[in-house]
């Protein structure tokens, strides 16, 4: 008769050792995999268009389960949430190989890339951008106040800072008084389509230049920035241990919420250090 003790005690074999971390391993994987298609996804913020919002170098998370989960490879969404007014929202674009941008659902045939700007308008409104950048829905401007001082882009440039209010919604944009104001003429945008905005406005390829932006294409708003340091360099611009001593790290803005009435920035492109003031010198 054998003994039950000494069957427990049998060593898997160097097989079924291997087998066990590789079948961990990939369970770990599957559900990091799951948890980028259906709930988060990093993303890095590449340039300046959102600034003072978002700095170069800020790393945040893409909340993809606010607008619906879509199912991997498909425009099919299991349930549909609804994109508001004001939300910092990471979409897809189509680019060509001679750097021209197009909405991704008009030309399937090109490589895609994200991008990341503010929902102004919003299907079925009448959008308008008149001299100075001025921003128009059904006829009526959207309110500017305009505060004191001044922000200082990457490259040195000295812009003025508004706090511009989409409804409900108050932000802070940039503005360029060296540079003309882009217009556009209006037109009523067609259902399930937005209207994106960089908050660095003159600053910003958005959509004045390449078009609206089908629902479908949109991945979800930012929520949270996870990291941010004076750099723009990808993720594997961690693995340099020379970055870690080397670059600015911008401690303030970790776990930073991206939303509506935050209207606290830095002066600067690259440095927290000095604050702006919420003074509010009259509306234009």
């Amino acid at each position: 008769m054998s003994d039950p003790s000494a069957e427990e005690s049998v060593e898997p074999t160097l097989g079924e050792k291997i087998w066990e971390q590789v079948s961990t391993l990939g369970l770990a994987v599957l559900i990091a995999l799951a948890i980028r298609a259906f709930v988060i996804e990093p993303f890095r913020i590449p340039s300046g268009s959102m600034l003072p919002t978002l700095l170069i170098g800020d790393h945040l998370f893409v909340n993809k389960f606010a607008y619906g989960v879509k199912l991997p490879a498909t425009s099919v969404r299991v349930w549909e949430g609804k994109p508001e007014r004001g939300d910092v929202v990471v979409f897809r674009v189509a680019r060509d190989a001679h750097g021209g941008i197009y909405p991704a659902d008009e030309r399937p045939d090109l490589p895609q890339d994200d991008f990341v700007k503010r929902i102004v308008g919003m299907p079925g409104e009448r959008v308008e951008v008149r001299g100075a950048g001025r921003v128009y829905i059904d006829g009526e401007p959207l309110e500017l106040d305009q505060l004191e001082g001044t922000f200082r882009d990457e490259i040195g440039r000295q812009l003025d800072i508004a706090v511009e209010s989409l409804g409900a919604c108050q932000h802070l944009v940039l503005d360029d008084p060296k540079r003309p104001g882009q217009t556009m003429a209006p037109f009523t945008l067609p259902a399930d389509r937005y209207f994106m905005m960089g908050d660095n406005r003159d600053n910003s390829n958005d959509s004045r230049r390449w078009g609206t932006v089908h629902f479908n294409d949109f991945k979800g708003p930012a929520f949270v920035l996870y990291w941010s340091w004076n750099h723009n360099g990808n993720f594997l611009s961690f693995f340099n241990p020379v970055n870690w001593f080397s670059i600015e790290k911008r401690w303030s803005r970790l776990c930073r919420r991206v939303r509506c009435g935050d209207l606290d920035a830095p002066r600067t492109a690259g440095q927290t250090r000095s604050r702006l003031q919420h003074v509010q010198v009259g509306r234009v």
